[in-house]
């Protein structure tokens, strides 16, 4: 069994893993799933290929290649990785966690931040980093700091009624009812599930549908399923529809989505 880095609270404030399918290996990649958990380190991750899909108690976020996912220390999570075959994980003690944000969150990775990555990832066996290796960590750290977050949430509502309509269009997402259909089903008046949809997720229940067609989206298409299949099985009445849907919100087709990140990695 490898040590459990992600547990430790002693040692260098800064430990980078790699990570590959192997069962040697940490940070294990490939096609898995890790049941809830948490670590006492703060974690950044980031796959090179495929797709990684986190989810906590307040929603959910998706990691296509060459995002990077932040998770506080002590954050409960959930974990489904789908057809990674290399990454990296960065761990940070809380004092070092304590500079990035108090949330969860999904960030760009610049090519700064990758050469930093591979630099740490060659400190080995140390039980505190040298002032050169801190001056390492604290640029690192700056460079999470100041990355945008990417809008890959997808924030889930509290309420039992909203809970039972989100489990619903989990198990159908090409479901094609409409608000007024949906509050009817659960038992609300249109207004009052607007109203609620709001107030617990900070979006509409069209722009939070739209968010969550476009998680499964991208599980699906990572997987290897085609743009027509993924179309239909959303509901979209053309896949030209569905095309045009996907790139305003990832300024490329499908397609070229998957390849332009699959050319990042060579």
């Amino acid at each position: 069994m490898p040590e459990n880095h992600s547990e430790r609270l002693d040692g260098p404030e800064l430990i980078v893993l790699r990570g590959d399918p192997g069962q040697d290996s940490e940070f294990q990649l490939g096609t898995r799933e890790y049941d809830w958990h948490r670590h006492h380190r703060g974690q950044v991750f980031c796959v090179e290929s495929g797709l990684v899909h986190v989810r906590t108690a307040t929603g959910s976020w998706l990691l296509p290649p060459q995002r990077a996912g932040w998770l506080p220390p002590g954050e409960l999570h959930k974990v489904s990785i789908t057809g990674a075959g290399s990454g990296w994980t960065v761990l940070l003690t809380p004092a070092a966690s304590a500079q990035l944000p108090p949330h969860p969150t999904v960030i760009g990775v610049t090519e700064i931040m990758r050469a930093l990555v591979r630099q740490a990832a060659t400190w080995t066996g140390q039980a505190a980093l040298t002032p050169p290796q801190q001056r390492v960590l604290s640029v690192l750290l700056d460079e999470l700091h100041q990355q945008p977050q990417a809008a890959l949430h997808l924030p889930m509502p509290q309420d039992r009624r909203l809970l039972r309509i989100t489990a619903e269009l989990a198990s159908a997402p090409g479901e094609g009812r409409g608000l007024a259909d949906w509050a009817d089903w659960a038992g609300l008046s249109a207004r009052s599930m607007s109203r609620l949809f709001r107030s617990e997720t900070g979006c509409s229940f069209g722009q939070w549908r739209q968010q969550f067609l476009l998680s499964i989206a991208l599980e699906r298409l990572a997987q290897g399923e085609s743009v027509n299949a993924v179309s239909d099985a959303l509901g979209y009445a053309t896949t030209s529809n569905f095309i045009v849907m996907f790139k305003r919100h990832f300024g490329a087709s499908p397609g070229r989505y998957f390849r332009n990140r699959e050319a990042a990695e060579t």
